[in-house]
């Protein structure tokens, strides 16, 4: 799924009527009914609805939704923002078809009247269709005193297209000014609004994309930019009924020096849990026992260890240690002991086959940085900004700042695929597409996340070696919704990275695009936490 700029919605609106005969006024119609539907369902409970209309495509939006919400049996006022005289085009149509008297707001002063306090005290639900996509912040005079009004107010607000205020064009984690949202319904696409911003103040709340008619080959961009969570349906489909475990690939995953066994445990956990048909974990002995304890399909291969506590490269086979496997992943608790380095080095010049880099091995090669090439492989690494900010030689605060440009730059100049982790996780691939993840939570700032993330990778790789750009895309993507399938029945103080493992499964069952077309950017479907509850 592609991610467009402002400008891009609108080409791709134009497209849509000039090459493919939906007409806007139609695009319109798909879209305030969605919104209804929308509402309908997720918020079943509000029985009175208040629908806030800009005089903008946006605000026919929104009459198109009050008269389908009518048309639901729900009571429904419209409060319009200015006089219908200035409607035009498709929203003036939309306002002669919703075929009801709106409450009119022409200046600040008429939100004091007692007809609209009246409009506030009896809804259940605020639909907010002030000003959507084409809009440039800030808002002024009576638009802004409405959404102040609006966010001092605790009933739920429902965002059609962007919260108002909200530029569709922004990055910005927060936007001052804005209308609060508790849920969003966009169309046809996400914005970078959508995939960047905080938009519902919690990561929680729904952000849906709605398809309204436009066709796919109508949808333009190139700012090569793709959400994450496309890429599962790529990998979807049940597995063939002749499957054996060597379709599945083997992943070797070397980690664990002495006194490091949780990383390389949770890592190799996570890879078996993510479907890779075998999993080998090669650790320094001292600490195998404790490895093997994860789980007993597991399989092990002890690194022997020097004197010191490092590894004894010397002893260790090499050519049988990589027999047969498909899928390299270096990296957790694997030290940086010279040992370490040596061993990180050692493994990736003497094979080319698909390998996942993380923690102590991109401190490593961080040292090693003319000898990070994955040109003629598959090369994946997956630093945190502060490993990112070692790899590129810069501080943190410039990787935060920088997010977008500097994995672009850094994944074509090694030629890698750089998953940059963090709020919006970054999967920026060596030809210059970058996929935003938009699954996650607070509860997985905690440490071995990024162990479990190492493991998925892994597995992923190893299942679907002929798509390793989706491979990577769908594990970053599947490991934020594990950990929002669990917070939900836990809190995000006490989740482990652990726990995220064990609901991998209902990510995997869950799909992104349900039954009535509504792709979940963020969020739940409400029968799905209905149900969740009632476990």
């Amino acid at each position: 799924m592609r991610i467009l700029s402002a400008d891009e919605m609108r080409t791709t609106d134009r497209v849509t009527a000039e090459t493919y005969g939906v007409s806007s006024i139609d695009l319109m119609r798909h879209a305030g009914a969605a919104v209804a539907r929308f509402v309908v369902r997720e918020f079943s409970s509000a029985r009175s609805i208040l629908v806030f209309c800009g005089r903008g495509n946006n605000g026919g939006d929104g009459f198109v939704a009050a008269r389908e919400l009518i048309a639901a049996g729900r009571r429904v006022h419209v409060l319009l923002l200015g006089d219908p005289a200035a409607l035009k085009g498709d929203a003036k149509i939309a306002f002669e078809e919703m075929a009801m008297e709106p409450v009119l707001v022409r200046e600040e002063a008429d939100l004091g009247r007692p007809d609209v306090r009246e409009l506030f005290e009896n809804a259940d639900l605020l639909l907010d269709a002030v000003v959507g996509t084409g809009f440039q912040p800030p808002l002024r005079g009576t638009a802004a005193a409405l959404r102040d009004r609006v966010n001092a107010l605790e009933m739920p607000v429902i965002a059609v297209d962007l919260p108002s205020g909200w530029g569709a064009d922004s990055r910005e984690f927060a936007v001052e000014g804005a209308f609060r949202a508790d849920a969003v319904v966009t169309f046809t696409a996400p914005k970078l609004a959508h995939v960047c911003g905080n938009l519902c103040g919690s990561v929680y709340a729904p952000i849906v994309v709605a398809p309204i008619g436009s066709p796919d080959a109508a949808i333009r961009s190139t700012l090569n930019l793709s959400w994450s969570g496309a890429a599962k349906a790529a990998l979807d489909g049940p597995r063939r009924a002749e499957s054996n475990k060597g379709n599945f690939g083997h992943v070797l995953l070397v980690g664990g020096a002495r006194g490091k066994s949780g990383a390389p445990a949770m890592a190799s956990l996570a890879a078996l849990r993510a479907g890779a048909g075998l999993v080998t974990t090669a650790v320094a002995e001292s600490i195998l026992p404790l490895v093997a304890a994860i789980t007993p399909e597991l399989m092990t291969e002890a690194l022997p260890e020097a004197a010191d506590g490092g590894f004894d490269l010397e002893r260790i086979d090499f050519d049988a240690l990589l027999d047969r496997i498909t899928v390299l992943a270096i990296g957790p608790g694997l030290g940086q002991s010279p040992s370490a380095e040596k061993l990180v080095l050692e493994l990736l010049e003497r094979t080319t086959i698909p390998v996942v880099l993380d923690a102590d091995a991109l401190n490593i090669m961080a040292k090693h940085i003319d000898k990070l090439d994955g040109r003629g492989r598959t090369m994946v690494l997956t630093p945190h900004p502060g490993e990112m900010g070692r790899l590129a030689g810069i501080p943190t605060q410039e990787v935060q700042a920088r997010r977008e440009p500097l994995a672009r730059e850094f994944a074509a100049k090694h030629h890698v695929t750089l998953v940059l982790k963090g709020w919006r996780t970054l999967v920026a691939q060596p030809d210059g597409q970058l996929a935003i993840n938009t699954s996650g939570n607070p509860g997985m700032a905690k440490g071995g996340s990024g162990d479990i993330l190492t493991g998925m990778v892994a597995a992923l790789l190893a299942q679907h070696p002929k798509q390793a750009a989706e491979a990577v895309s769908a594990a970053v993507y599947l490991h934020g919704l594990a950990a929002d399938f669990a917070v939900r029945e836990q809190d995000e103080r006490t989740l482990l990275a652990t726990d995220t493992v064990a609901h991998l499964w209902r990510a995997y069952r869950f799909s992104p695009q349900d039954a009535a077309g509504f792709t979940w950017l963020a969020g739940l479907p409400q029968d799905i936490l209905e149900a969740l509850e009632a476990r």
